[in-house]
């Protein structure tokens, strides 16, 4: 069995999305592939309690507990690797990781990002597009290497920018996309190997 450890830090409406999608698309059987576990920097990250709801193992490995960067990165690689992990699955997870994390999931780790990389990678994403008039924006999944947002590309998805729009309403409709790609970027991933 492959097995996906999926990192959050916040609301998990992106590792729902993928815990949804492996449900319905037989993942099991198709890729004989599983969400073996969701882990968050944050104790009081609210997709924890929908990952358990789901049946999945969770794990919290707070940050704010270590001393320095690598510190975290090396117990949050201890509680990942426990899971013997196929792939390894940001989705909301906000912490930039050390070139040691990375490199140890190196081709294995993917990350989602609200832009159309190259442009606008890091944050407030959906601010700048509107501040450069973009009239289009979109969604990334791409693997992650040690230069922030510079990974291979895996998959996009575009969205108008329209011309009343505000941070928050291109966010919402960014999001939607997410959803729905990231789990098909994951099958994919997963249909190649």
């Amino acid at each position: 069995m492959k097995n996906i450890v999926i990192l959050i830090s916040g609301g998990g409406s992106n590792m729902e999305a993928i815990v949804r999608a492996a449900g319905r698309d037989r993942w099991a059987e198709r890729f004989g592939a599983r969400i073996a576990a969701v882990v968050s920097n944050k104790a009081e990250a609210g997709g924890l309690a929908i990952a358990r709801a789901q049946g999945i193992d969770t794990a919290v490995v707070p940050h704010k507990d270590f001393a320095t960067r690598e510190d975290f990165d090396e117990a949050l690689a201890k509680v990942v690797d426990g899971y013997a992990p196929a792939l390894v699955v940001l989705a909301g997870f906000m912490r930039i990781l050390t070139p040691g994390f990375v490199n140890s999931y190196a081709g294995r780790l993917v990350n989602i990002h609200p832009s159309l990389l190259p442009a606008f990678p890091g944050l407030n994403t959906h601010q700048r597009a509107i501040d450069a008039g973009c009239k289009v924006a979109g969604v990334t999944v791409h693997q992650v290497t040690t230069e922030l947002d510079h990974g291979p590309i895996l998959a996009q998805a575009a969205v108008p920018v329209l011309p009343d729009d505000t941070a928050d309403t291109l966010a919402a409709r960014v999001l939607s996309q997410e959803h729905l790609l990231y789990p098909r970027a994951i099958a994919q991933w997963l249909s190649d190997t």
